[in-house]
């Protein structure tokens, strides 16, 4: 259970990737808190309980990190700022959102994200199922989604030896994201630019470029020279693959507090030097930035849905 107590901490506020959805923070979050720290996982619009829409361009990067950025000034209401974290598409979606420079930020974590477009065999299996989406028409693709769940994704996972409860979890969440956001966020997943270089020169709050050493996704030597452009800090996180959380739990979140509070200990330190703690938005230095939503906090524990949802406390997806 998280620590008893007022949040002396600065909240958190994390991003699930394609696909995903609170839920695949749910390791994490109680250690997270339990340090004194309000910690925010939500769905994107469209993903699982947060409602989308049926155009397409609700699913674009500006859109959701637009969204993100109003849910980061409302988890930050004294405005000190938020710790930002985006794992994979939701990296992209987060460096989106501080590029914007529409909130203030405390520190930004990409975890298991690069640079630009997703690459390699999981850019191949995309390909193929927006291939089969775009074939069945807007009117079908609901119907679709559910024929290539029980087709190959679900046989995939019953093999990978996933618990049955798990895949009826996968299944229900899979069903219920919107068709559109579906198709408009794999098109960016597959040609988002690279956008490091402008993400390096913003100056503001500390970046953290966390990864499993076995990522699939975007190979580790990928992300490590991101790292490298960025100026940011790098860990690789052994016998990890491309959901830390999920597969490392304990060692994410300890990695995560320990940067975290760095953060806020710097940022201390320069208020007291300067007068100024956390950059504040806008063009002169939003610094690093942030809708069903999982919450939890030293108080205790509560998830939360849906950018229009009501609260309820629950971890994030993949």
């Amino acid at each position: 259970m998280p620590g008893s107590g007022v949040c002396e901490r600065r909240p958190a506020l994390l991003i699930p990737g394609y696909t995903g959805s609170k839920e695949d923070f749910l390791a994490v979050l109680w250690p997270l808190a339990a340090v004194g720290r309000r910690v925010v996982a939500i769905d994107m619009r469209g993903q699982y309980e947060t409602p989308g829409g049926d155009d397409h361009c609700h699913y674009g990067p500006d859109a959701l990190a637009a969204d993100i950025a109003d849910i980061a000034m409302a988890v930050g209401q004294d405005d000190q700022g938020v710790h930002l974290l985006g794992h994979s598409f939701g990296g992209l979606i987060a460096r989106q959102a501080v590029l914007a420079q529409t909130a203030r930020i405390s520190s930004l974590t990409l975890l298991g994200s690069g640079p630009g477009a997703l690459r390699g065999q999981r850019a191949t299996e995309l390909r193929a199922m927006l291939a089969e989406l775009m074939k069945a028409g807007h009117s079908g693709r609901a119907e679709r989604i559910a024929q290539l769940w029980e087709s190959e994704q679900e046989p995939r996972a019953v093999a990978a030896g996933v618990p049955g409860p798990i895949i009826a979890f996968l299944r229900e969440r899979m069903l219920r994201s919107a068709p559109e956001g579906l198709v408009a966020m794999g098109k960016y997943l597959l040609s988002c630019p690279d956008q490091t270089a402008a993400l390096a020169e913003l100056a503001g709050a500390p970046v953290l470029v966390l990864y499993g050493e076995n990522d699939d996704a975007w190979a580790p030597a990928t992300q490590n020279r991101m790292a490298k452009r960025l100026g940011a800090q790098r860990v690789c996180i052994p016998a990890a693959a491309h959901s830390p959380a999920v597969e490392a739990p304990e060692t994410t979140a300890g990695t995560l507090t320990a940067f975290w509070n760095a953060a806020e200990s710097s940022m201390r330190r320069r208020k007291t030097a300067t007068g100024h703690g956390v950059l504040p938005p806008g063009p002169a230095g939003a610094g690093l930035a942030g809708a069903g939503t999982a919450d939890t906090g030293p108080m205790g524990a509560s998830p939360s849905q849906g950018r229009r949802g009501s609260a309820a406390a629950m971890p994030s997806g993949q």
